[in-house]
């Protein structure tokens, strides 16, 4: 069977049905189609576009290159996207002088052979604003039903190999014999396992039963491979930080074993060993350069997916720990004790919470290492602050709460000056509910628009919980939320009772 090519308006009107339904299955479904009508040259291209970018990544056309090109549109859709995914290859190799000017011809060619839907299309993809919903989850189920496999083959291949269009080309040209040739491989990034929440340590080990207890520490996750002296650090969203982190380099250095892969954190202490403020951790990913870093950082370790050529990850983690606790030094061991005493778990996370870290992780002894994935095997409690602060805009929804005003810009109020400082934004803790009362709630109090942001008068004040605050600079007031998300609308207070910009910058220096 000869496929003819995939053009570009079939991508477009798959992204814009995907965009209008709110049902995961018909998501699902339009994607399949898709993929059913794809050659493996294909494949990536449509992947890392329907991801919200290009394959190229971002190849240096912004909103300002954007807006300055007045492109005739197309009569009819007939470029194709491996024709499309040549021109971008092209933009991308372009540098040197005069590049910006060639950058412009070779952007305004390609867009005067688009209609202008896809015109619009591709413009968004450029600046990162494709408003379709997260995808990768409905594209892992559509290449599992277009190829007719399990889906739990696909989920896993694309955990130990996280390219989803390399997974992809693998799945619908080989099927399940090749997905199985996808292994754990030393210094190829695997997606973390990731934990649920419980709201108290007697709740968490009620649910796991005989459990390892451990410190959640108040720092930055981290990935390590060692291949004898070749060492590689990822963020958990896989990016390649080693040259940043030079202190975990040589600590992994000093460990007996010389080919595994383990999970853990970094964080930055005290003399006394107690964390530093996130921000300073942080700092570290933004530098190379060890001599300019703000302090120095110390790598803890609490899992081991690999180790002298085996992979572990199907072992429970009662396993685990036992070839964990032969290749990492204790001062390099996140602090654990085995039990199911829910008095013995609250104790640790009282002594966490006391020594500065966020609170405590309960793991099921006899869970495998799932990565990728957000398992009930693994819970973490953390106890939160709230606030009440006050909305200050809010923004139209996508992919699922298509329709509905979902992200709040959140504001403490500043006492001084009866005004309201931006402190972060979020749409986590929303319901269905929630979402359709809120978008007639803001659309009553809207002011002014600007794009998908509608700005609203300062009146509302929600309940907000958060797990910490960090420094900076994107907000005016020099602080930021971590992981906030809403309780509950306050409709009892009014904004001028709402907390304070002072009160906010006490917890942040305390």
């Amino acid at each position: 069977m000869v496929l003819m090519a995939l053009l570009l308006h079939d991508v477009v009107e798959a992204s814009s049905r995907v965009a209008a339904t709110r049902k995961r299955n018909e998501k699902v479904a339009t994607l399949a189609d898709l993929f059913a009508d794809m050659s493996p040259g294909e494949i990536p291209i449509v992947v890392a576009m329907l991801s919200g970018e290009p394959r190229q990544g971002k190849i240096g056309i912004g909103y300002k290159v954007i807006s300055g090109i007045d492109a005739r549109a197309a009569a009819t859709a007939t470029i194709t996207i491996t024709e499309v995914d040549a021109a971008l290859s092209a933009i991308e190799g372009t540098d040197g002088k005069g590049s910006q000017a060639v950058r412009h011809d070779l952007l305004t060619a390609l867009l005067e052979r688009c209609t202008g839907a896809e015109q619009v299309f591709l413009s968004r993809l450029l600046i990162a604003d494709i408003r379709q919903g997260a995808l990768e989850g409905a594209m892992t189920d559509a290449v599992a039903k277009a190829a007719g496999l399990p889906v739990t083959a696909v989920r896993r291949a694309v955990m130990l190999q996280p390219d989803l269009g390399e997974v992809a080309v693998v799945a619908l040209s080989r099927g399940i014999e090749g997905l199985s040739e996808i292994r754990l491989e030393v210094l190829r990034p695997v997606q973390p396992m990731l934990a649920k929440t419980a709201a108290s340590a007697a709740e968490a080990i009620e649910a796991e039963g005989p459990s390892s207890v451990e410190w959640k520490l108040d720092g930055v996750r981290i990935q390590v491979h060692r291949s004898r002296r070749d060492v590689r650090v990822f963020t958990r969203n896989l990016n390649d930080v080693t040259e940043r982190l030079p202190d975990v380099v040589e600590a992994v250095l000093g460990f007996e074993s010389e080919h595994f892969v383990l999970d853990g954190e970094v964080i930055s202490l005290t003399d006394d060993d107690r964390p530093r403020p996130f921000v300073e951790t942080m700092s570290r990913f933004g530098t190379e350069d060890r001599a300019e870093a703000s302090a120095p950082v110390k790598p803890f370790f609490f899992d081991v997916l690999h180790e002298g050529g085996v992979d572990l990850t199907n072992r429970p983690l009662s396993d685990r720990q036992v070839v964990l606790d032969r290749v990492v030094p204790p001062q390099y061991r996140v602090p654990r004790v085995l039990s199911s005493d829910p008095g013995e778990a609250q104790g640790m996370l009282n002594e966490a919470r006391r020594r500065g870290h966020e609170g405590i992780m309960v793991k099921r002894l006899d869970s495998p290492y799932e990565a990728g994935r957000r398992g009930a095997t693994w819970l973490k409690v953390k106890p939160a602050h709230t606030l009440d602060l006050v909305v200050l805009a809010v923004e139209w929804g996508s992919g699922r709460r298509t329709g509905w005003l979902s992200n709040i810009h959140l504001g403490a109020r500043d006492a001084s000056s009866g005004e309201f400082v931006m402190l972060g934004k979020t749409f986590k803790g929303m319901t269905d509910e929630m979402l359709t009362w809120q978008t007639e709630r803001f659309l009553e109090l809207e002011t002014r628009r600007e794009g998908h942001v509608v700005f609203v008068r300062p009146e509302q004040v929600v309940e907000i919980a958060f797990d910490g605050i960090q420094a900076s600079s994107r907000y005016p007031g020099g602080m930021a939320l971590r992981f906030a998300r809403v309780k509950g609308y306050r409709h009892d207070k009014p904004a001028a009772e709402a907390d304070t910009v002072s009160s906010v910058r006490a917890i942040f220096e305390g």
